[in-house]
């Protein structure tokens, strides 16, 4: 993907540290996908590395697998809730009911299986975060309530719909409907968009854009049950035709 302006912000500051032990899965798919949606994150390839971290680092979430190396994950689930109150998301290839029933035992927050859709990860961590900051959240609650219509939530990287449900936004996502929701009705050039998009406009396929705008709307739909009123203005651009708060 292109550099993108938007990629200097941070999904409210939380900080995801991802225990997995597939270097692959790990560093390929896992840690670029999230930093895609805004997260700050480390990654850790065993227990012992993600407590070295832990000792200059403070984490707001733990992803981490259930078949580790060097110690199981559920051990260091139970580990890591006794020393602190981070939130913990375990993924597992496992199917056996009572791995989970054991990992929610052990006060995991939430229990994914794999392979993992990025798209349910990014909104189980905002989800959690939600759950682990309730004061911050209820406030966040009361300003949707206040705010009919899509908007952005403040941070600009939760896409909120009429009915309160959430979207979780990728970077391109979020520098797109920012720039949309700036202009209300109005079309927004493609030109425009891309600029905002990549620091190489002449390197920037034009259909990449018309794919995201494609998924956006279709993930939009999927996770909200509303359309996004996110239109084609024919020759020109797009533009956000619905009500919104910023």
């Amino acid at each position: 993907m292109s550099p993108s302006k938007a990629k200097n912000a941070r999904s409210g500051n939380l900080h995801i540290a991802v225990l997995e032990d597939d270097e692959d899965l790990r560093e390929q798919i896992l840690l670029p996908a999230l930093r895609d949606y805004g997260f700050a994150v480390t990654g850790a390839g065993s227990a012992a590395e993600l407590y070295r971290h832990m000792i200059s680092q403070q984490f707001d979430i733990v992803v981490l697998d259930l078949g580790l190396p060097d110690e199981d994950g559920l051990s260091v689930a139970k580990y890591l809730r006794s020393v602190s109150s981070v939130g913990l998301v375990m993924l597992t290839g496992s199917r056996e009911k009572q791995d989970r029933i054991r990992a929610l035992q052990e006060s995991v927050d939430a229990f994914l299986g794999k392979p993992v859709d990025v798209d349910i990860l990014a909104a189980t961590l905002h989800s959690l975060a939600r759950r682990l900051h309730a004061p911050a959240a209820d406030a966040a609650r009361e300003e949707a309530k206040s705010q009919p219509g899509w908007h952005l939530e403040a941070s600009g990287w939760r896409l909120i719909a009429p009915n309160e449900s959430i979207v979780a936004l990728t970077a391109p996502e979020h520098c797109v409907l920012t720039m949309l929701m700036a202009h209300i009705g109005e079309p927004v050039p493609r030109e425009s968009l891309i600029q905002a998009l990549t620091t190489d406009i002449y390197d920037f396929d034009p259909h990449r854009l018309e794919m995201m705008i494609h998924r956006l709307r279709r993930k939009a739909q999927d996770q909200t049950g509303n359309a996004l009123p996110l239109l084609t203005a024919r020759g020109t651009g797009y533009l956000f035709a619905g009500d919104s708060a910023n």
